[in-house]
Order: C-alpha cells, then structure tokens, then sequence
C-alpha cells in the first residue's frame, strides 16, 4: 500500500514562487514513477510535471517548461515541484501521483490536493 502526503500550496501574488512537497510513505517502490497534475475549477485535470524517480528522467507541460521544476529527494521519499513566476492561469488544486511504472494509463496513487491560489 503507498499513502502519498502533499504539503506546501498557498497563496501568491504574480510573479512569486511556491514549492509542493509529496512524501511517499508505505511500499515506496511501488512509487517509482510520480507526477504533479492539477485542476481549476470548471476545467479537467492536466498533467503538469513527471518524474521517474529511479532514471531521474522528467517531464513537463509546456505551460509551466521553465517555470516549474520537478525534483525528488530519494533519502526522504519525497519529490518536489518549484513553481517560479506563478500566473493567475497557475490557480488550482495540485495533486500528487505515483504509480509503479510510468507506462501505465492511469496512476495508482493519489494525495489529498493542495490549492495553490495566484491573484493580486
């Protein structure tokens, strides 16, 4: 069984930064791959960065490429998610996901949610 707790999210004004945090507790080889996705209100889920912890390789949506960077801490079980220059359009409750490979449709695991709100 894996658990993955989220902290950090807040609220910013534009052009300030935010980092998320995800600790994987339980089996964390089961969390080998892991992703941020996020989700405004009237709109769908959208992925928003991916790492696969063990290749360290990453990923992004082209709306947050470089703005946003996804890092893990490997002792700690925890990966990251720096959020630079944040937009309004960045408002949204961020997820944190993982899953044992990064080939599959849909991930296993889900955190609880943290809202991270832009406005001034």
């Amino acid at each position: 069984q894996v658990q993955l707790v989220e902290l950090g999210g807040g609220s910013v004004e534009p052009g300030e930064s935010l980092k998320l945090s995800c600790v994987i507790t339980g089996t964390t080889s089961s969390g080998n791959c892991m992703g941020w996705f996020r989700q405004a209100p009237g709109k769908e889920r959208e992925g928003v960065a991916g790492i696969d912890r063990g290749a360290g390789r990453t990923h992004y949506a082209d709306a947050v490429k470089g703005r946003f960077t996804i890092s893990q801490d490997g002792a700690k079980a925890t990966i990251y998610l720096q959020m630079n220059n944040l937009k309004p359009a960045d408002t949204a409750m961020y997820y944190c996901a993982a899953d044992l490979t990064c080939d599959r449709p849909e991930f296993a695991y889900w955190g609880q949610g943290s809202q991270v709100t832009v406005s001034s």
